[in-house]
């Protein structure tokens, strides 16, 4: 595996283009979340497209320019957030910019792998230093590094508070950068604030709560026994998984009558991913164990709530199904894919409002009490929204760290071409050392093949 250094820049602020209002913007419920003071990371790779005439003799230079004008749009990710009355977070626009690093690396893109998967080799030399991620009041809003490869490719590495966007209002930050970079007068998105849409504070409207914020019996007392909860990172291992045709064709084969040919390549993987992940932490059989999917609310399927196209805060609705061990384990796979699609269907007006109040009391999702709680989040839409800068053109990239920074629970579904240049899935799971060992036995049992050796298994850290 290759292994190399970047030469970094000293770190500059870039502000806005021109002149932009100075005001302070209260954030939504969803956006002001305690669970939600981190920076999320995100990292691209981009091939350089020959012959292009507009190709900048400098792509770092160019994406910097770019940015500058993006941000007079999305200006107040150039403020800082600021705690108000009741610790509520509120962003002061004050257009004092975004950290923004040059970098220069002597690999050529070719050499982190054919195909482009993760993990990536020398991840956190194409990442600038962003310092404690978890604090996130006062602090640039996003921080941003240019690495420019010796094939004239180049990779964004870039991090960004979750408080202020979710992942797809960073996909579309950084679409308007791209779209700016390539010469485009204004973004073909622009961006709308409106975090009042998803803002609540009526208890009456709160019609249930998740199984997940039942107290327990002995609250005050209560130890979790989980053992995903108990055990430290170090003696955690991440390994990804690569689900191409072949795979799925071998996991729908499982799955008899209507979901057989109807079930999407997300409910399978969820289904199966959930039942080994229960199996190999061995949780007692009268136990329940609990799903939650990440579900973005933009989009066709969400009737309920009106999100408007350029909506970039966070907008995303995590609904949870819960199952005994037993049930989830000794039932047909059919089962568990049921399970998951009537999770994702479970999202209606009133559990949207459900939730958005029920986080404007607690001021936290997911709930306190994440014993056994396995958290998926469906990430392969980022890799089709990322619109091409004209003169180079994404060829991979994703969330290069798994598990959830908060929690260390979840999952995500990312995608990518295998071998055979087919697209795929990629799947990320973190579980303790002895766990994996359970798990990839159990994956090879369901993917038919003898040898768990023969298993795809990307990396294991």
């Amino acid at each position: 595996m290759v292994s190399f250094k970047a030469r970094r820049s000293k770190p500059e602020l870039v502000s806005p283009a021109r002149p932009t209002p100075l005001e302070t913007k209260a954030l939504s419920d969803l956006d002001d979340q305690r669970t939600l003071r981190y920076y999320e990371t995100v990292i691209a790779f981009f091939r350089s497209c020959p012959g292009c005439g507009n190709r900048p003799d400098d792509p770092a230079k160019a994406i910097k320019t770019a940015l500058a004008e993006a941000l007079v749009y999305y200006y107040p990710i150039a403020g800082r957030l600021r705690e108000a009355a009741g610790e509520k977070l509120v962003v002061d626009c004050t257009a004092e910019g975004v950290v923004f690093v040059e970098a220069d690396a002597d690999v050529r893109l070719e050499e982190f792998g054919k195909p482009l998967l993760p993990p990536y080799p020398c991840v956190e030399e194409l990442l600038c230093d962003a310092g404690e991620t978890r604090a996130v009041v006062g602090k640039p809003l996003v921080l941003m590094q240019v690495t420019r490869l010796q094939c004239g490719g180049f990779v964004i590495g870039f991090h960004m508070c979750h408080n202020i966007a979710d992942g797809f209002g960073m996909v579309q930050f950084v679409r308007s950068v791209a779209e700016l970079a390539r010469g485009e007068a204004v973004p073909t998105i622009l961006p709308v604030w409106k975090r009042d849409l998803l803002t609540g504070c009526n208890p009456s409207f709160i019609t249930h709560l998740d199984a997940a914020y039942n107290p327990s019996p002995n609250d005050l007392q209560y130890k979790s026994d989980d053992v995903m909860l108990s055990t430290p990172i170090e003696d955690m291992i991440v390994q990804y998984f690569l689900f191409g045709p072949r795979e799925i064709a071998s996991l729908r084969s499982h799955v008899r009558g209507s979901l057989a040919n109807s079930a999407t390549s997300f409910e399978l993987l969820t289904a199966i991913m959930w039942r080994c992940r229960t199996i190999a932490l061995d949780y007692e059989s009268n136990q329940w164990v609990r799903l939650m999917i990440t579900m973005n609310a933009r989009g066709k399927w969400n009737k309920h709530t009106f999100i408007p196209r350029g909506y970039y805060g966070n907008a995303h609705f995590s609904p949870i199904v819960e199952a005994t061990v037993n049930e989830l384990c000794s039932q047909p796979l059919a089962h568990t894919v049921e399970l998951v699609r009537k999770t994702k269907l479970s999202v209606t007006k009133e559990s949207m409002k459900s939730m958005i109040h029920t986080i404007a009391l607690t001021r936290q999702w997911p709930p306190p009490m994440m014993d056994r709680i396995y958290e998926v989040s469906d990430t392969k839409w980022i890799a089709t929204n990322v619109t091409r800068f004209g003169w180079a053109e994404l060829v991979g990239g994703g969330i290069p760290l798994a598990g959830d920074l908060t929690s260390k629970l979840g999952s995500d579904h990312m995608r990518c071409k295998n071998e055979d240049d087919e697209y795929s899935t990629i799947v990320s799971m973190l579980l303790p050392k002895p766990a994996m060992e359970r798990f990839t036995n159990e994956m090879s049992v369901w993917l038919n093949k003898h040898d768990e050796k023969n298993l795809v298994i990307l990396s294991a850290l």
